[in-house]
């Protein structure tokens, strides 16, 4: 079975992902779109980070609120994150994408850098396309 994937479907995916990126960028006078988030979920989003002390699982707003406030209280400044790489399989309403990224700026004033793996699940509403599910793995 082939599948063709829509290239209006892959470039709103691509956008929506670059949407949530570019939410985590406070460099220079930007002022951080964290807050602008909840656009980009589904409400009812889950979101799971693995990580050295265990595995934390969130909703949408206990997964923005403390980033929100890092990027905009000064604990994170000159701060980005980006993908480095990523593939996409879009079967119909849905898709999977699988995203490494790295991240750099300063917290609490020290240098601050890494990079991680996503796998980001999405679904396709009348809206458009909306992440319904991340799971992610940080160093």
């Amino acid at each position: 079975m082939t599948i063709e994937v829509d290239q209006d479907d892959e470039a709103a995916i691509n956008a929506l992902v670059a949407d949530f990126y570019a939410a985590f960028d406070n460099r220079g006078d930007r002022r951080t779109a964290a807050d602008r988030l909840i656009d980009v979920f589904l409400p009812e989003a889950m979101i799971v980070c693995a990580g050295v002390a265990g595995v934390e699982t969130m909703t949408v707003e206990t997964f923005i609120a403390p980033r929100a406030r890092m990027l905009a209280d000064g604990t994170l400044t000159d701060f980005h994150e980006w993908e480095t790489g990523a593939s996409t399989q879009v079967l119909r309403g849905i898709a999977s994408r699988h995203s490494t990224y790295a991240k750099s700026g300063r917290r609490d004033g020290a240098p601050y850098a890494g990079s991680g793996a996503k796998f980001i699940q999405l679904v396709k509403k009348q809206q458009g396309w909306r992440i319904a599910a991340i799971a992610w793995e940080a160093d």
